[in-house]
């Protein structure tokens, strides 16, 4: 995720003479170079833009720029806003206004006319505010000092989702087989998708991937075995079932590789020529930053790689994940979230072992290896994409994992338990109220802010189920939002 990096375009005018710009530059690079040191990608200071022209130019630039994920504007002085005007109509990246000052307080003793006039920062980013208002610009307006860590937090996560952004508008998708048959909510408009987020989602064969798995090498297995049993405990007699996860393995990053591809998908009904559902080799992929749907959910297998970008160090700790049952004895409600095999161990709390079990469901010819372990506590969220016919619906819920609250010895599949907010009975009539699907993305790594920043770039509904949220309210939410939608 490194290659990516954001412009700083601050705003002027020639009015105040070119000692005033002078200092104005100076300043600008210096905020550029200082806030590179602390927001999680690279700021680089492009220009003072003083014209219309200047500011088309670098807009046209960024647009065409793949390493540009995004622009950050600040107006030092008072910059009119008309002459943004061309330059925001265009604009094709995300955008941030940073809204602070170059000075931290009034110099009661330095204060005068020409720091007045050099420090217009207070009306000079409301002009520009309101240009942005007036084209009805999504954009992200952060306000404060900034050498304070509570903006350059904000900085940094609103970068997160500019490239979140980014990964979604190049993303490939690759599915093995269809979605599982007569299931409504794994579908979707695609071509819509693509329009919106950038998504290509196509198929390949099942026998195309037998093909490739036929092709695997032996010291090809050795040597991801390797890496199998440094990174994981290994509980298993059955040697051969996780060989066979890692030819499975393999022949996925093979084909994704080569199409670019960074999520894929399959399905437990469509395993023709194959002798285990990938468990492990899902799982293992997952921990690599590709993302991945179960039972054809294509939908949940990009949000997966767009989160686990969006996370700590481009592959944060997110992972697919399904509700599969609750505890609703009062005062201990919980929901416990699981899969067949496939969930990611970035969010596990210690290490993961290697198990082989039967699966009772599928076409497995043999017992399938896969990853157990119990996921981590703190607070997290899980994420749904929705096709509402039309439009999309992003659905974002608060959660607080949990150590799960019983052993479970006879379960194994990884699993995580949290507590949804506001509880779990009314977390649950509101996320059905609201369409949200059996699978999501759970995030420690992603915040609620941030799916709403994404959700705003990509110019998508964004609904949040939070610990103040009731059914009543939600309920005219939607209305409202349904109404709203419909006229765009």
């Amino acid at each position: 995720m490194k290659q990516y990096e954001f412009w700083f375009v601050v705003g002027s005018q020639y009015l105040y003479g070119p000692e005033v710009l002078e200092i104005v530059a100076a300043r600008a690079a210096e905020m550029a170079e200082q806030l590179s040191e602390k927001l999680p990608y690279k700021l680089v200071y492009k220009v003072t833009a003083k014209t219309n022209q200047e500011i088309a130019d670098v807009v046209k630039e960024a647009n065409y720029d793949d390493a540009c994920a995004g622009i950050v504007t600040w107006c030092h002085t008072f910059s009119p806003s008309k002459m943004w005007i061309n330059g925001l109509a265009n604009l094709q990246k995300p955008y941030c206004h940073l809204a602070t000052q170059y000075n931290k307080e009034i110099p009661n003793e330095e204060i005068g006319m020409d720091f007045m006039n050099l420090n217009q920062a207070a009306h000079g980013d409301r002009e520009h505010g309101f240009i942005a208002a007036r084209l009805r610009m999504p954009r992200k307006v952060i306000a404060g000092y900034w050498q304070d860590e509570k903006v350059q937090t904000r900085l940094g996560d609103w970068m997160k989702a500019a490239v979140g952004v980014a990964v979604s508008k190049s993303l490939k998708v690759m599915r093995f087989g269809d979605n599982m048959r007569e299931v409504a909510v794994t579908e979707g408009d695609k071509v819509e998708v693509q329009t919106k987020l950038g998504w290509q989602v196509n198929t390949w064969a099942v026998g195309d991937l037998v093909k490739e798995m036929n092709a695997v090498t032996e010291a090809e297995i050795d040597a991801l075995m390797a890496v199998y049993t440094a990174s994981y405990d290994v509980a298993t007699d059955n040697i051969d079932a996780i060989r066979y996860q890692a030819r499975e393995e393999i022949a996925i990053k093979k084909m994704m590789d080569a199409e670019g591809c960074k999520a894929f998908s399959n399905t437990f009904q469509d395993l023709y020529g194959m002798e285990q559902l990938p468990g492990l080799a899902s799982q293992h992929l997952m921990a690599q930053g590709y993302g991945y749907g179960g039972e054809g959910d294509w939908k949940v297998a990009a949000m997966t790689a767009i989160l686990k970008a969006m996370g700590e160090g481009g592959n944060g700790a997110s992972a697919f994940m399904e509700d599969y049952t609750y505890h609703l004895v009062e005062g201990q409600e919980y929901s416990l979230g699981a899969h067949m095999l496939e969930v990611c161990p970035s969010v596990a709390a210690g290490k993961p072992r290697i198990e082989t079990h039967h699966l009772g469901i599928g076409m497995n010819e043999k017992d399938p290896a896969r990853l157990v372990f119990e996921g981590k506590a703190g607070k997290a969220i899980v994420v749904s994409l929705i096709d509402m016919g039309g439009r999309l619906r992003l659905i974002v819920q608060d959660i607080e994992a949990v150590k799960p609250i019983m052993p479970m010895p006879n379960l194994p599949v990884a699993r995580v338990m949290w507590k949804a907010m506001p509880n779990l009975t009314t977390g649950v009539e509101c996320w059905i109220t609201a369409g949200g699907a059996h699978h999501t993305v759970l995030s420690y790594d992603v915040s609620a802010e941030q799916m709403r920043d994404w959700a705003r770039m990509m110019d998508i509904e964004f609904v949040h189920i939070t610990k103040d949220t009731t059914p009543e309210k939600l309920e005219e939410e939607l209305f409202l939002k349904d109404l709203a939608w419909k006229l765009k």
